[in-house]
């Protein structure tokens, strides 16, 4: 008897360019905030939607939950991962703790290829904020501070800093979508020489510095994040202390 599609033991493995494309589609659906926290993931949509059956697509379910995109439970459509006050509460309390470690360990073990890789992300930052695309901005902030986590060699720290950015471009975005004002212009001006400077303290193998400078990176977000998740209906508290 002929093997439906899906059925089919080779369907997770034949369409890669196609099931790449759906995973690059969906977290970006998910950090631009196009797909809402607490969302459902239409599974048999995405398969109509990119050509794909069934098992690839609830195989790459499965990568993106352990990842944090989305959350999977028995019995229940795959969401998008919640933003809730506990989950929130728990970012801005690791936040700092997680970047500094990264970025400290990055300034151990970048080679120029790592900070040639860096530097191009960077230039497209620059290019987002001159460019006034907040979708981008958003993006190459997030993959700016990803690869810095993949420099910095540490497979303990890499998955929480994953999940990490992935509340951080969600609140960059809902902080992002108001009319840039000037001041607002003036801190992401501020926000990208931070990102150069964080280059060149990595550069020169200077970590305690790196960890100086995306400390008060970080403090630079926070202080927005916190402002503009709270009129988004998110219970997020000015302070943990």
């Amino acid at each position: 008897m002929k093997q439906s599609p899906d059925e089919s033991p080779l369907d997770t493995t034949v369409p890669l360019d196609r099931k790449a494309v759906l995973a690059d589609t969906l977290r970006r659906r998910i950090v631009s905030m196009e797909l809402q926290p607490g969302a459902v993931v239409d599974e048999l949509a995405l398969c109509d939607e990119f050509g794909l059956s069934r098992p690839p697509v609830r195989e790459l379910m499965r990568q993106m939950a352990a990842e944090g995109y989305i959350e999977l439970e028995a019995n229940r459509a795959a969401r998008v991962s919640s933003m809730n006050y506990h989950s929130l509460r728990s970012f801005f309390l690791a936040a700092p703790l997680i970047y500094v470690a990264t970025t400290q360990l990055a300034a151990a073990n970048a080679n120029a290829a790592d900070i040639a890789r860096l530097k191009e992300i960077q230039k497209r930052f620059r290019q987002a904020i001159d460019a006034d695309d907040v979708d981008n901005r958003v993006l190459y902030n997030d993959q700016f501070h990803l690869e810095i986590g993949r420099m910095a060699q540490n497979d303990y720290l890499m998955p929480s800093l994953r999940r990490l950015l992935i509340d951080h471009a969600r609140l960059g975005k809902t902080f992002y979508r108001y009319p840039a004002s000037e001041s607002m212009q003036h801190e992401m001006h501020q926000a990208a020489n931070q990102h150069d400077e964080i280059i060149d303290a990595i550069e020169r193998r200077d970590a305690e510095r790196a960890g100086e400078l995306v400390k008060a990176h970080w403090e630079l977000s926070r202080r927005h994040m916190t402002d503009y998740a709270i009129p988004e209906g998110l219970e997020v508290p000015l302070s943990f202390a």
